[in-house]
């Protein structure tokens, strides 16, 4: 009995020190759950990298090259020689418009013609005539003149015989009748001579408007005979059918003096182009010749290349200012328009595709507009802006400070909101204000204010946005809470 209760003594000690280890092991543990942990956070480190500013946007495929072929003449349609999809030449004839109204007005505008130059040939000979008939008047005129001065002579002669009494009275008044007879007749010569001219003169100005009638007789005649021609429909450009809207038998309505019924388009679709709109906030960083990914619809998981050719100077949507107040809510957008490049769809046309891309397929693309090489970046998620006044950076050093009061005091009131990130020291964050250049769609380029290397804070967002401080304790975890990553301003960018 008496060995038996040491060892009962000491299994009882043992059992006294299991249980007061548990206690002290149960108790390390609540404290140590009770003991304030810091803002659960991701990190990443700053790093280099290429970041490629891209404006988004989306819209349609057109042809490059695309012809509407309009009726100049009115009619029907009696020959159609093509149809949609046909490959066509210049000048070859595509439709024919019935032309019989058309022929017979170029014969009656042909008749005209004639008659007009009918009339100048009567009026020339009425020239003709007038002229030959004043040269036989200034002859006669010349023949009475000289008549007059022998019957002047004669009659001064006889008057002075008369006077001496050599002559009768009677020989006297025949020579007197004799020159009232000449002036009568170079009288008669001279009146006969003005009519003739007036004559002559009727007669060239009826020639006058003789030729204008030619004239305007033969510009009818043009104007018919290419109505005429005009119900020979030809193509304009080379290209491809790609819309016809009329068929044999119909009816199409058309002046040379405005567009008539659209028969058909004929388009080039070997080369390309995406037209699409982009907004005026991104307008002005797209250049000429600016590089672009191109998405189509119709080939999911493909990018074509591009180049921007063209940007408009004037925005699509843009509202009449004649009398009517401009709308200021609605969104403007400027169009743009990118080369589809011919090298990036090869392969698609050795499958047996004569053309891969046909007119109003819907594709989206991504303009390249500026690019960075190895510069330092971070997560855009990481960037966010505070007031300046309510919050310091803790880690800054001192070169980094302002040299004086003065200097702080300074500063302007739109410099009191910084762009920050969150720099991690050991268990604690620092503020760091920094200078950020362009962006992806998930980093953001950091100018100034960091360097490579140090650990930055990439969310949650709640925390980068709010919660945060300097100085304020962190648990760096892998967990992505809330928020995720934003994009910044409305630029989507994609990142090498």
């Amino acid at each position: 009995m008496a060995s038996q209760q040491p060892k009962r003594k000491k299994r009882t000690l043992l059992y006294v020190l299991i249980g007061v280890f548990a206690l002290l092991v149960v108790a390390a543990v609540v404290k140590a759950r009770q003991k304030p942990k810091g803002e659960e956070v991701t990190v990443e480190k700053a790093e280099k990298r290429t970041i490629k500013e891209t404006v988004s946007a989306s819209g349609k495929i057109f042809p490059e090259t695309e012809v509407k072929i309009s009726s100049d003449v009115s009619g029907e349609i009696i020959e159609l020689f093509v149809k949609e999809g046909d490959s066509v030449t210049v000048g070859q004839v595509l439709a024919k418009i019935k032309p019989d109204e058309y022929q017979s007005a170029l014969e009656q505008g042909q008749a005209s013609v004639g008659t007009a130059r009918s009339q100048r040939e009567i009026s020339s000979s009425n020239v003709q005539g007038s002229t030959a008939q004043i040269e036989q008047l200034k002859a006669d005129r010349q023949r009475v003149l000289a008549q007059l001065d022998l019957a002047r002579n004669a009659h001064q002669r006889n008057d002075k015989l008369y006077k001496e009494g050599v002559i009768s009275t009677s020989e006297f008044e025949t020579s007197q009748n004799n020159l009232k007879a000449a002036e009568s007749a170079v009288a008669a010569s001279e009146a006969s001579l003005r009519s003739a001219e007036s004559n002559l003169a009727s007669a060239q100005a009826g020639v006058r408007v003789s030729e204008y009638g030619i004239n305007n007789a033969n510009a009818q005649l043009k104007v018919l005979r290419t109505s005429l021609q005009k119900t020979i429909v030809t193509a304009p450009v080379s290209g491809i059918i790609s819309k016809l809207n009329v068929e044999k038998g119909e009816r199409v309505v058309g002046t040379l003096q405005m567009a008539g019924t659209e028969m058909m388009r004929v388009a080039n679709l070997r080369s390309m182009e995406v037209q699409v709109d982009v907004s005026e906030n991104d307008i002005l960083k797209v250049a000429l010749n600016d590089d672009a990914d191109i998405e189509v619809d119709a080939y999911l998981g493909r990018k074509f290349k591009g180049k921007v050719t063209e940007i408009a100077n004037s925005a699509s949507n843009v509202g009449s200012v004649g009398g009517v107040s401009l709308n200021t809510d609605q969104v403007t957008n400027f169009v743009v328009k990118i080369r589809v490049d011919p090298a990036s769809y090869l392969d698609l046309l050795k499958d047996g595709r004569r053309y891969p891309f046909r007119p109003g397929m819907s594709a989206s693309v991504d303009i390249f507009t500026h690019t960075a090489e190895g510069t330092l970046s971070v997560p855009i998620i990481s960037v966010t802006a505070r007031d300046d006044d309510k919050e310091e950076d803790k880690d800054k050093k001192d070169e980094d400070k302002p040299a004086s009061a003065e200097a702080s005091a300074g500063k302007k009131d739109n410099d009191l909101i910084k762009e920050i990130v969150f720099v991690v020291s050991g268990d604690t964050v620092g503020i760091r204000e920094v200078k950020t250049g362009i962006q992806d769609n998930d980093y953001i380029e950091i100018v100034s204010g960091i360097q490579e290397g140090e650990m930055i804070v990439t969310g949650p967002y709640s925390a980068i946005a709010r919660k945060l401080k300097g100085g304020s304790r962190i648990t760096v975890t892998d967990k992505k809470k809330g928020g995720g990553n934003e994009k910044k301003s409305g630029v989507s960018v994609e990142i090498d």
